[in-house]
């Protein structure tokens, strides 16, 4: 794999936020969705995914700056210390062997020993995290996905409704196993929501820039409009304009308090790609369109 800024196309004192934005900038391109059929395109999307992941990682990034890991993640061999081999098999700092004979006494100091040991025979598994990576709909709507993890195994994760960006979902128990009789740690899933062409969210409240033909502007309408959930009926007005905001309630996202935010939808008069002689010889007669200044009030 390639030095992950170089695949992100940013330096490598780049800040964080320009590295999301890196990110999803390449996303919007190179999104499979966005180009079905397009191998080289699926590749690349694979190859800025798996950058970003090791980037958009504090932790990770640290440590790849840091050479302690590389490109793909690999822990590099690290040069060995002193309290690397004092920790090892058969030293005596790698248990409690070496204060075998205090801890048969009845003092302070053997408790502390006895129950030391017994804490560490019955420690808690570590908590591992995770990055999964779920569509805008997806962080709208909720949804059930399955997370394949490094050694191969899987983790069924439940994406609730209205989820954001960065959020961490802590699945219990789903951690590290743990030593004795203690308790396995905790599955920590930070989600990345993709971003979608169409939506973009403020809070609760979502939008979307919708084309109209400039029959539906003149005259009105119903039209077909994409929610989270699905495509709903709009009524466009008469007498539309570029930019008319129309509301959806509650089609946007689930408000932590119940309900649900709205969606606005912009409307953009798109003409047709070809000219068409009879609009344009309509607009030759058209005396009222020829004196109209749409700029006069700017």
């Amino acid at each position: 794999m390639a030095n992950p800024y170089d695949v992100l196309g940013v330096s490598p004192s780049a800040s964080d936020g320009d590295i999301r934005n890196a990110y999803r900038r390449l996303v919007k391109k190179l999104h499979p969705d966005l180009n079905p059929g397009d191998k080289a395109a699926e590749d690349k999307f694979k190859e800025v995914a798996g950058a970003y992941d090791l980037l958009g990682d504090a932790d990770k990034r640290r440590r790849f700056d840091a050479g302690e890991i590389d490109e793909t993640g690999t822990e590099r061999p690290q040069q060995r210390y002193y309290r690397d081999y004092a920790s090892g098999p058969g030293h005596a700092y790698a248990d409690d062997g070496a204060f075998a004979d205090y801890m048969d006494g009845d003092d302070v100091f053997a408790e502390l020993l006895r129950r030391s040991q017994q804490a560490r025979a019955n420690r808690r598994g570590q908590d591992l995290r995770y990055r999964l990576a779920i569509t805008f709909v997806e962080s709208i709507a909720g949804a059930n996905k399955r997370l394949t993890l490094p050694d191969g195994g899987t983790l069924d994760v439940t994406i609730p409704p209205g989820l954001i960006d960065g959020q961490v979902l802590r699945l219990r128990g789903k951690g590290a196993p743990g030593s004795g009789t203690g308790s396995a740690g905790d599955a920590l899933i930070e989600v990345e929501v993709l971003p979608d062409p169409r939506f973009e969210r403020d809070g609760d409240d979502i939008s979307i820039e919708l084309p109209i033909s400039l029959t539906e502007a003149v005259r009105g309408g119903r039209v077909r409009a994409p929610t989270p959930t699905g495509e709903v009926t709009l009524t466009v007005p008469n007498g539309a304009n570029t930019g008319t905001r129309l509301r959806l309630k509650g089609k946007g996202a689930p408000r932590r308090d119940g309900g649900h935010g709205d969606e606005y939808v912009k409307l953009k008069i798109v003409l047709p790609r070809v000219p068409d002689p009879d609009l344009e010889a309509f607009v030759e007669r058209w005396e009222a369109g020829k004196s109209f200044n749409p700029r006069e009030d700017r």
